[in-house]
Formats: C-alpha cells, structure tokens, sequence
C-alpha cells in the first residue's frame, strides 16, 4: 500500500544523527574492560620469559574520522579510520632467576572500523536496527615499559603487541554490537506509531513497511492514518502514490498527504466531534444581537406567531466527513453543513423549526510549532439552501448576512482553537525542529526541518 505520510532524514540528517552516535560510541569504547594477560615468550639462545599483564586501565578512545552513507537497498555503513586510543597497567616478568615490575602504557593507533546496519521493523510498526556485519582492523600497537631492564622487555614486547591486537579487534566489534542493540534500537522504540490526540482521536504512525536507504536518504513510509478511539475502522479510500522531491537542504522531510488530513475529517466525524451548538451564550456581545424567535421574525414572520421571543439554538453537524484537496496552490476544502435550528420552550424542551444546508469553501493555512502540525481556516461567503421546514416556507437568502456573522464569530473560532493545538508529527524521543519549509504539492504537502537533538 502507499504510504500516507513519508519521512526522508538526507545524508546532512544522517551525519548529524551520526555525530551523536560516535560521542555515545567513543564514551562506551573508552570503558571497555580488558582481561589481565599472561603468557610465556620463547626467545631463541635466551630461554623462557614469563610475564604477566594486569590492572589494564583504557584512558581513552578517540573516533576522529568517521563517516556514515546509505547503500540502496541494503541499510547504512559507518567507516571509522585513524581511531585511536592509550592505556596502562601493570606488569610482572620473570626470567630465570631475574624478577621485575612496574607499570607500562600502551598506544593504539590506525584504527579502522567498518559497521553495516540493518534496517527493519517490528509487528507494531516501530523501526529497527541491527548490526549485519562488523569489522575491525588495528594497523600498530605500541608497547612501553618502565623498569631497568630494558633488553627483557624488547625479548616479548612483540608477543604482547600481537595478543592486545587481536582482543581489541574482537571487543570493539562486541562492544558495537551491545551499543547498537542497547542504545540505538532503544532509542528508536521512543518513535510513537500511535499517538493519542484527544479523547476522542489518534494517529497512527506505524511503519507501512521497513525504512529503504537511497543513494542520498534514508525513507520510511508511515500509515499516517487518523482514527476514532471509539470506532476505529476500515478508510474508504486509500492513499495516492507521492511524487516525493529530490530537496536535500534539511536534515529532514515530511510529507503529509491528502489522505492524512482526510482520514482526520472520518474520524473526528465519526466520533462526533463535528458537531457544534450556537445559543445565545455562545455569541459574542460585540456581535451586538441575541439569538431568538424575534430576529429571525424579520425573514420567517410566522416566527413570530408560533414562538413569540423565545430563545433559539442552533445545532451545527456535517452530514458526511469533510474533504479536503491539496494542490501546488494550497489546501482547499467544501464543508457542507446541516443547521438544525431549534426554539427553546419555557419548559427548555426543543422545537424544531427549519434546517439549512451550509456550503462554503474553506482555505486552510498551515505550519509547524513544537514538533506538531498546526492550523487556521479561512472562510468565504457561505451558499444556504433550505432543507426540511417545520414553519413553513420563507427565502433563506434574506438571513445570508446573519448566518455568516454566525458561523464567522462562533463556529471559526472554536474550530481554529482546536487545529491551533496540532497534531503530532512522527518524532524520535528529545527531538526538536527548527529552519522549518514549507510546500504544497500535488496531494502532499511537504515539510523541511533541521534537527537538534536534546541530550538528557
């Protein structure tokens, strides 16, 4: 199935995704625990050196070269080069009857790492990641020891050089693999792939199917699909393919489609939460009239009759979801509205009295604010048409100026306070963005951000 939102993070996403991770992996490395050594070193003409290796303490391990880049179809590569890193101990030797101690440091350098990452996700569609392949090669291993006895020591520096060499390559490798499984994978089950909105509402963000690396990006298509809490069901549509653009100026993109905004219109429709009532309380005093059986007597003189000067409710619901379009012009939408007008009795029971269908067309301005999609609409002039009548007929064309004070002071409103709230957008835990874009396209609109990462 397509997806109905897309994320893309461009290799200047990737890389500072990459810097965070090589602080993690440098501070990790440079804890690693090494085992004390001991061995015998046969020197011709010489005899048997015994010696002993303990107390290894690693003082630090630096990445100062390193790169990350996508490879299609596969996942991610990080190469490190000219790594390096120091240590220290104590050592004990024993040569015939000679006996020496004292301390030593020892310096590795050339250091050469090369990780492959796969790609995936999970039954719950969050994403995953895991080491494919690891190597690493270290080209020099320098041995220097204290002590009086400096031709001993050159007798087994080599044998010892050679055995810190091959137990750094197999614990870096270890230590990378404990590292991305214990920090990276953690990290990236913080993705919430369902995000409650409301009472009544959610989002799902679950992955559609495993992220694809590109020559240039990394993607990973999303549900993006809003859904009643209550009634949760089956899209009657389903989402038209993106013709995602080649921009690389931010870290990262999103592309909410046309089919996310209008799942949100099924679902809050379905949960009953497009439904608003207008009663004289609601209206504001500037709008300088009450609502009741005596102004609407002007174009309904019956009205008057039937209900002499009796408060009036009015109940605003769509009969079927909203639909919205996105074009490279914008968002554009064509709600129809039912207004069931109702007179209040003294005993506050309801009379219905007459409903109006309302159409109006609707533009939708959008942005971004602390990581969630943001809105306002914008009205025009408002087409009425009478729908079912129980005073009688009347011209509803005569309270055109009056139904759009309001549904312009009352209804906008309330609905602009709720999209001003947002919906969340897919973000990875301590994530905020910033320099954000913004662009209309064909069934899509795209949003470009840079990241920063808060560190905890």
């Amino acid at each position: 199935t397509n997806p109905g939102f897309v994320v893309r993070i461009t290799q200047s996403g990737l890389d500072y995704a990459h810097q965070q991770g090589i602080a993690i992996l440098e501070k990790q490395l440079a804890q690693l625990k090494l085992p004390d050594i001991s061995g015998d070193s046969r020197v011709m003409r010489v005899g048997k050196v015994h010696y002993e290796l303990s107390r290894l303490r690693l003082r630090d391990f630096h990445l100062p070269y390193s790169r990350i880049t996508p490879i299609s179809n596969v996942g991610l590569q990080v190469s490190i080069s000219n790594a390096f890193a120091e240590l220290d101990g104590d050592w004990r030797v024993k040569f015939y009857f000679v006996r020496d101690h004292g301390s030593f440091d020892l310096k590795v350098e050339n250091v050469y790492i090369k990780i492959s990452l796969m790609l995936g996700s999970d039954t719950a569609g969050k994403p995953t990641i895991s080491t494919s392949d690891c190597s690493t090669r270290i080209s020099k291993v320098r041995v220097l020891f204290s002590g009086k006895f400096g031709w001993l020591y050159n007798l087994f520096h080599s044998a010892i050089e050679s055995r810190f060499r091959k137990i750094l390559e197999g614990k870096v490798c270890d230590l990378v693999a404990k590292s991305v499984h214990n920090e990276l994978q953690t990290y990236l089950q913080t993705l919430p792939v369902t995000s409650r909105i409301d009472a009544k509402t959610g989002i799902d963000y679950s992955l559609v199917a495993p992220p694809t690396a590109t020559a240039q990006s990394l993607d990973a298509d999303l549900k993006g699909e809003f859904y009643s809490l209550a009634h949760r069901s089956t899209v009657p549509f389903s989402p038209l393919p993106l013709d995602f653009p080649s921009d690389h100026d931010r870290m990262v993109y999103f592309g909410a489609s046309s089919y996310f905004f209008n799942t949100a219109g099924i679902a809050y429709h379905k949960a009953g939460a497009l439904v608003f009532e207008i009663t004289d309380a609601t209206i504001p005093k500037e709008a300088d009239f009450h609502l009741n059986t005596s102004i609407f007597s002007a174009f309904i003189p019956q009205l008057e009759e039937m209900y002499p000067n009796m408060p009036m409710k009015f109940r605003l619901s769509t009969p079927t979801a909203p639909f919205l379009t996105i074009g490279p012009e914008g968002i554009s939408l064509r709600p129809i509205v039912d207004a069931q007008a109702y007179a209040i009795l003294p005993d506050s029971s309801l009379a219905p009295l007459f409903v109006l269908s309302l159409v109006r067309n609707v533009s939708a301005v959008i942005n971004v604010r602390s990581g969630h999609i943001v809105g306002s609409l914008d009205v025009g002039r408002i087409r009425l048409s009478l729908k079912d009548s129980a005073v009688g007929s009347f011209q509803v064309r005569t309270m055109q100026s009056l139904m759009n004070i309001l549904t312009s002071s009352v209804l906008l409103p309330r609905l602009n306070a709720r999209l001003d709230e947002g919906f969340p957008l897919p973000l990875l835990d301590r994530i905020q963005l910033s320099n954000i874009l913004m662009r209309f396209h064909q069934n899509f609109l795209l949003l470009g951000a840079d990241v920063q990462f808060q560190p905890q």
